[in-house]
């Protein structure tokens, strides 16, 4: 039998941005692998790459140089259409605000990236009652987002993340703007869901106690990613 394909594979990725005669190398042959089931913290300050780092490994930009490797495709350096092809099948992206669709409920919310999908709709409400119930939101299915506190908002966005049964999950200060307490929960249910779910998980945080509940903890120290230790 062989052996499972990692999710994702960076390797050797450089990213240069050009302002006039200024030329700054942001990335510098930058290695990853997030292996199924495993979640990565990102710790890294602002200005360091990091934001970068995660478009890349989403496919929302191309590499100067190296490959981005999601599902055993090197996809980094394929045409918009290709790339928007893989992110609606292979990542689900969570940032640190919501983006939920206001004229829709919670279910709606979750049920429309799969519908875009090709999902048949009978298929993508039951993922989505599924979902909303495990971070449970059961009673606030046809709640529109107006209505939910900043921690059910946050639980909608995750669930719409993982609509798809995504190989990866791209996640950007997901907790960054909820109070102490619904941070730590929402994350339980997070981290939760991710392992039940089998998806290899890069998080960005400025949260050294929630990084140090992750399997690995990466940093970007000029340009290249290094691997912190555990203490």
């Amino acid at each position: 039998m062989s052996e499972a394909v990692t999710p994702l594979v960076l390797s050797g990725v450089w990213r240069t941005f050009r302002s006039g005669d200024e030329v700054l190398d942001v990335l510098q042959g930058v290695d990853l692998a997030l292996r199924a089931g495993e979640i990565v913290a990102l710790v890294a300050p602002s200005g360091t790459g990091k934001s970068t780092l995660l478009h890349l490994a989403g496919l929302l930009e191309s590499p100067d140089r190296g490959q981005v490797v999601v599902g055993g495709q090197d996809a980094g350096r394929l045409g918009d259409l290709e790339r928007t092809a893989i992110r609606r099948r292979r990542i689900g992206f969570v940032y640190q605000f919501h983006h939920l669709l206001a004229e829709f409920t919670a279910r709606e919310n979750v049920i429309l990236p799969q519908l875009i999908a090709g999902v048949p709709r009978a298929d993508a409400r039951a993922r989505a009652d599924s979902l909303l119930g495990a971070f449970g939101l059961g009673h606030r299915l046809e709640h529109l987002p107006g209505r939910l506190s900043g921690g059910e908002k946050q639980r909608v966005a995750i669930a719409r993340a993982l609509a798809n049964r995504p190989g990866i999950l791209l996640a950007d200060e997901p907790t960054g703007n909820l109070d102490v307490h619904t941070a730590d929960t929402v994350f339980d249910e997070l981290l939760r869901m991710v392992r039940g779910e089998g998806v290899a998980a890069l998080i960005a945080t400025h949260n050294d106690a929630l990084a140090a509940r992750m399997d690995r903890v990466v940093t970007l120290r000029e340009g290249r990613l290094v691997e912190l230790a555990r203490h």
